[in-house]
């Protein structure tokens, strides 16, 4: 499962939300809008996409 990449771009700013949800971003390695970045597909990844799915666009690679 952890050779599986996951590319995430963030759709929606994250001023003025959660302390959490932006701990989420910084942790997944998304800085601004329409930064694309690739992940592995762990569990953990997938708890924090899961938390902040309303900002994101997930494509499976």
């Amino acid at each position: 499962m952890s050779d599986k990449k996951l590319q995430l771009t963030m759709t929606k700013s994250k001023h003025g939300r959660l302390a959490s949800h932006q701990a989420c971003l910084k942790g997944l390695g998304l800085r601004r809008i329409n930064h694309t970045v690739s992940v592995s597909d762990t569990p953990e990844n997938r708890g924090m996409i899961n938390k902040v799915s309303y900002m994101l666009r997930v494509e499976e690679l």
